[in-house]
């Protein structure tokens, strides 16, 4: 009797335990991020020719981007600078006695570019193309003018930054024998602020969370399958961006996720619960369809990844709800297109930047 109880009890505590460690290997599975399939190419091995996000820096230098396995170190071609114009711009035209060399006016630039918030800038009127430009050395100049952007997403310009510009363009014009035409201040300010107050009334990030559904993503597995459609890395961690169709321009699509966890010692074992669609509208063109473009992402990385759409509050997000985006965002071109600012063009980027 005793030798039978002391056998079930063994086999008892033998299931039990049995017991207990599927389910701790089950729980281990079920709670470690899902990682990236080994015979896809790596997503730093595919980007050598697809141009990246394009950097604040002026030169056109894009900083090394750094993923789970791979340095990616992509330069792309720089877009040529917008010129100044009327419609976002305080420009005083600034009229000289005769010729002036670019290395001269490159020698009187001011050391910034900037007045206040606002970007500040000096263009010149080529003798023999004709064309305004930015100074250059070795040309010859029969014109200058000086610019200060109206309103940014900083704000509008102010009468502290308006001065700034007439003293920066006036010490300009000294320094090559020139004679400054300001426009009157008070008239600026007040053009800035109604250009400030549209804008703001007119800007649009739009954005899409995609929550895991069971288990989490590892950074490596969020990459990957993201690069399926497209995605390249940007120069944050965390950061993947669909690139647009011009090198230079904006990205059409951002996709990020949590920065630590791009930047774990051991990716592999870093735990995404969920990451975010962004487009900035005004920065995209409207040809691009930068929306509809985010949603079928969205919609394919739901499928693929196991992953549900919701809003930043945890909210599903249901397709009448996109339906309705869509036509508001299409109400929101028009009006961008009726003030000459349509979304993606330069007047465009650089007021809502």
């Amino acid at each position: 009797m005793s030798s039978s109880l002391t056998m079930g009890l063994a086999m008892l505590g033998g299931g039990t335990l049995a017991a207990l460690i599927a389910w701790n290997a089950w729980t281990t599975r079920r709670n470690t991020p899902r990682q990236p399939e080994h015979d896809t190419v790596p997503l730093g091995d595919s980007v050598s020719t697809v141009p990246v996000e394009q950097l604040a820096n002026e030169d056109g230098r894009v900083d090394p981007v750094f993923s789970d396995s791979a340095l990616v170190h992509a330069v792309a071609t720089p877009e040529r600078r917008p010129g100044l114009d009327a419609l976002i711009d305080v420009i005083a035209p600034i009229s000289l006695e005769g010729p002036v060399s670019g290395d001269a006016a490159l020698a009187a630039m001011p050391s910034t570019r900037r007045t206040g918030s606002k970007p500040f800038a000096i263009e010149a009127l080529n003798e023999r193309s004709g064309h305004w430009e930015m100074p250059q050395a070795g040309q010859r100049y029969t014109a200058f003018q000086a610019g200060v952007q109206l309103a940014n997403r900083s704000g509008p310009l102010n009468e502290i930054e308006y001065s700034e510009f007439v003293m920066k363009a006036q010490a300009f014009a000294d320094s090559v024998g020139g004679m400054p035409d300001f426009p009157e201040m008070r008239h600026e300010v007040a053009r800035a602020r109604e250009l400030d107050q549209f804008a703001s009334g007119h800007d649009a990030q739009l954005s899409l969370t995609l929550r895991a559904r069971q288990t989490a993503w590892s950074p490596g597995y969020v990459q990957q399958h993201a690069s399926r459609l497209g995605f390249v890395a940007g120069v944050v961690p965390g950061r993947l961006v669909l690139p647009a169709e011009h090198p230079g321009s904006p990205p059409v699509l951002v996709l990020t996720f949590d920065t630590q966890a791009a930047l774990a010692e051991d990716p592999t074992q870093a735990a995404l619960r969920d990451l975010t669609l962004t487009v900035d509208v005004p920065q995209v063109a409207r040809t691009d369809q930068p929306f509809a473009r985010m949603r079928d992402a969205a919609t394919a990385l739901g499928q693929s990844m196991d992953g549900i759409l919701t809003d930043d509050r945890g909210q599903v997000i249901r397709d009448e709800t996109l339906d309705a985006i869509g036509a508001d965002l299409e109400t929101l071109y028009d009006t961008l297109d009726a003030r000459d600012l349509a979304a993606g063009s330069a007047q465009a980027r650089r007021l809502f930047s």
